[in-house]
């Protein structure tokens, strides 16, 4: 006789921790928040734990929950929806709102933020908060203070300068060489610098910054380097955009991302070189 399989235990993916909701967008009350997604959340049949039974015979949920879970969860959020992710995504997602408050002045230079207080914030556990903040910690966005949480730098003036410099020494060999040897501008560049452009005017920092990267990502991709894009790419992160302090400034900034393709299809290194340097802010 064939012996049966063991009972099936619940999945380590399905831990508590895992199944958290997603972040907020600026403007949103929280992660999770029932008010976005409305009332009907989870209703129907089989639609989640309080649905009805299938039919008899029928395979039941493939991980039950656990009780003990899910009322650990209500607790620690009560009165939040939840919609199961894993956490490899959360973690994402708190990332990406983080940076937002970061660029958007949210976080504060100097003050230092816990985990768990961000958690409560954003209706999610302190553990992909924490994560999250370590990678901004070696972006050089924040710094660990033990036992307490982590601070948000403070970049001086000669910082800023220092990292302008570096982008400079990355990018001017590689866009001068592509205004040398490029046969033609990629259709795709025109319109990633007119989104700039208009997300400029409106004043969104946060929408800015992540086209302003995409940008100089896209640019720099044309050399065929990856890892010379990757290592742009965390610069722009730490050195922040926009450079420019006010809206009105970040338009005369946006427009220099046309320019910077105008003069690499002249092949004109000479206003190439002149146009990056004063984008990103570099003097002298």
């Amino acid at each position: 006789m064939a012996r049966e399989p063991a009972p099936r235990g619940p999945h380590p993916a399905d831990r508590a921790e895992d199944r958290v909701p997603a972040p907020r967008r600026p403007g949103e009350d929280g992660i999770g928040d029932a008010r976005r997604r409305g009332a009907g959340w989870g209703s129907g049949a089989g639609a989640g734990p309080s649905g009805p039974a299938g039919p008899p015979g029928s395979p039941g949920p493939a991980h039950p929950a656990d009780p003990a879970d899910e009322a650990a969860r209500a607790q620690d959020h009560p009165g939040h929806a939840r919609t199961p992710l894993r956490r490899a995504s959360v973690r994402g997602q708190v990332l990406e709102a983080l940076r937002a408050a970061l660029d958007s002045g949210e976080l504060e230079p100097g003050l230092v933020y816990s985990a768990p207080a961000l958690g409560e914030r954003y209706g999610v556990s302190a553990t992909p908060v924490r994560e999250a903040m370590q990678r901004l910690a070696a972006e050089g966005a924040v710094e660990t203070v033990p036992n307490r949480g982590f601070r948000v730098l403070a970049r001086t003036a000669a910082d800023t300068a220092a990292l302008a410099e570096v982008l400079l020494l990355l990018e001017l060999p590689v866009l001068t060489r592509l205004a040398a040897t490029l046969p033609a501008l990629p259709p795709e560049l025109r319109p990633l610098a007119r989104r700039t452009e208009e997300l400029a005017r409106t004043g969104d920092r946060t929408g800015y910054g992540e086209a302003d990267r995409a940008f100089h990502g896209a640019l720099l991709d044309l050399h065929g380097n990856s890892q010379l894009t990757r290592v742009a790419e965390a610069l722009h992160l730490r050195a922040g955009s926009p450079r420019a302090r006010t809206p009105r400034a970040w338009a005369e900034e946006a427009a220099q991302h046309a320019a910077l393709l105008d003069a690499i299809e002249r092949a004109d290194t000479a206003t190439l070189a002149a146009v990056l340097r004063a984008h990103l802010g570099v003097q002298g």
